[in-house]
């Protein structure tokens, strides 16, 4: 099978090179490669993934040069509010951070945009959070001026206009000192589905990980320091079907593996069990053939090669996901004005 880039994703721990390198000694070697800097780490329950990328890492693994954040809570639920309060004191905790990298910033103006179409609900959670980060503006803004801006701009084919000339028309007119976009993302990994929040200092390509890519806001588009904040709210369909035929492997070969147990043979109930990652698979070659030893990224490439070419390709989006998309904007407003407050109220210059 001819090996072709299907896998969209806005994920940077998620792109070609680094799903390479996913077993302990794979990650070794990443870790010292060169152009790559990368650093794995955990808080409480939070995931933690940094990746600092130079120009040669960026010829390697397609991704700007810059740092790469990524917090995930594999055990998020919607109603989970400690768990998303974990998740956002992290991400005020790496603004910060990041912010030492930005030189020169003295006037503390801050431009937020939300992008994203509001009318559709796994893309609206960049617009939702501006439209509540809207109630801090008075709270900057006097004699005339402001120090913080609040817009979402809408999607082109709402407006006619590219986002990109948007935003750079109105950093043109504010002259703020900080851009901080707001945006949905893709994912290639189901788990990782509303459980992740990725932040940038590189700005960012609207539409890039479903297939719909537009000009960039960047540094280079916009001429001042961006940093974006994404959530990852769709997958592409083939992945969501290759990874529910993984599961379903794990469980059959689990089963399997049960059967020649004394006590399999006590139980009264129906068989329940959660899948056995480590349970033995070439004991469903008999009953799948070869395709059951496949690694999961050619299945996934499989199912993305026939859906593509009987144009079933699809995105889809958790059944939760207008609690997600209300939660993560409440969640990332009240964060993002938090760390304005603070930020405002400090010492040191951004």
């Amino acid at each position: 099978m001819e090996r072709y880039n299907f896998y969209r994703t806005d994920l940077v721990d998620e792109s070609e090179e680094m799903v390479r390198h996913r077993t302990d000694s794979e990650k070794d070697t990443l870790k010292t490669e060169e152009g790559i800097k990368f650093e794995e780490s955990r808080i409480g329950r939070i995931r933690l993934t940094e990746v600092t990328v130079n120009e040669e890492g960026e010829k390697k693994i397609g991704k700007s040069k810059g740092n790469y954040i990524t917090i995930s809570l594999p055990t998020l639920t919607p109603d989970d509010n400690d768990g998303i309060n974990e998740m956002t004191s992290v991400l005020i905790k790496k603004l910060n951070e990041m912010l030492t990298t930005v030189p020169n910033v003295t006037k503390r103006k801050v431009l937020f945009i939300g992008l994203g179409n509001r009318d559709i609900t796994p893309d609206a959670v960049g617009p939702l959070t501006t439209d509540i980060l809207r109630n801090i503006v008075p709270d900057y803004y006097s004699e005339g001026d402001s120090e913080v801006f609040v817009y979402a701009p809408g999607v082109t084919i709402q407006t006619g206009l590219e986002t990109a000339d948007f935003v750079k028309a109105m950093v043109s007119e504010i002259k703020p000192d900080l851009l901080i976009v707001i945006d949905a993302l893709a994912a290639r990994d189901s788990s990782r589905l509303c459980k992740t929040i990725q932040l940038t200092n590189t700005g960012i390509h609207p539409g890039s990980g479903v297939g719909n890519s537009r000009k960039e806001v960047s540094m280079k588009t916009v001429g001042i320091p961006v940093f974006a904040i994404g959530i990852p709210t769709v997958v592409d369909g083939p992945v969501l079907i290759a990874d529910a035929i993984n599961t379903m492997f794990g469980y059959i070969a689990s089963k399997i593996s049960e059967s020649d147990n004394p006590s399999s043979r006590l139980a009264v109930t129906p068989w329940l069990r959660s899948e056995d990652k480590d349970a033995d698979r070439s004991k469903l070659k008999p009953i799948f053939g070869d395709w059951a030893s496949w690694p999961h990224e050619d299945r996934i490439q499989l199912f993305e090669e026939v859906l593509t070419t009987q144009e079933l390709n699809t995105f889809i989006s958790p059944k939760e996901i207008d609690s997600w998309v209300t939660l993560y904007a409440d969640n990332l407003a009240s964060t993002l004005s938090e760390w304005l407050s603070e930020m405002k109220s400090s010492e040191h210059k951004i």
